[in-house]
């Protein structure tokens, strides 16, 4: 398999191959990174899709930190997210409703969802150690990269990419089992 710095280097030859590889690699990482950050669903994949349009449109400035694209990756997904945080905390005069008596326009469903997905990730996160939590805020909350969070932690850039694979999957696992429970 190849790393990332490899598949970077054929994806900027225009090999879109190997940016497919590099998208099947770290998509879930750049979703929940946009979903920390926003705490629904549709935006995040939205937030997500624009992250790697926007790879494969600045693929040769895409750098490869720590051996892999991720950081960088992580970064962008950061800064779209709290793009979309401020547009939609921005009024939009066009559709002030005149009235009181116009529905809400917000999905009360998806919210409720949104909430609840958040809440599990929340309480997921307050049961691991706390390392793995600091790990946890640092790498896919901040954004760093695992040469920093190895770097603050004391720990080696190994042991910040096995326990935060660790992490994903017990995340992911905690996460299907609260969907399966709805």
């Amino acid at each position: 398999m190849d790393d990332d710095a490899a598949l970077l280097e054929r994806a900027q030859a225009g090999e879109r191959g190997a940016f497919a590889a590099l998208y099947t690699r770290h998509v879930r990482a750049v979703y929940w990174q946009a979903y920390g950050r926003l705490g629904d669903a549709d935006l995040s994949e939205e937030v997500t899709q624009e992250v790697f349009v926007t790879a494969w449109r600045r693929i040769r400035t895409v750098h490869v930190v720590d051996a892999s694209v991720l950081p960088w990756l992580m970064v962008t997904a950061r800064n779209l997210a709290m793009n979309q945080v401020r547009r939609r905390s921005r009024p939009d005069r066009s559709t002030i409703p005149l009235d009181d008596t116009s529905p809400a326009d917000h999905d009360v469903e998806a919210t409720v969802e949104a909430a609840l997905v958040r809440q599990e990730i929340e309480k997921a996160v307050g049961q691991l150690s706390s390392t793995d939590r600091r790990l946890y805020e640092l790498c896919l909350e901040e954004g760093r990269s695992y040469d920093q969070a190895a770097r603050e932690l004391g720990v080696t850039q190994a042991a910040v990419r096995n326990r935060l694979s660790r992490l994903r999957q017990r995340l992911r696992a905690d996460l299907r089992a609260m969907r399966e429970l709805s």
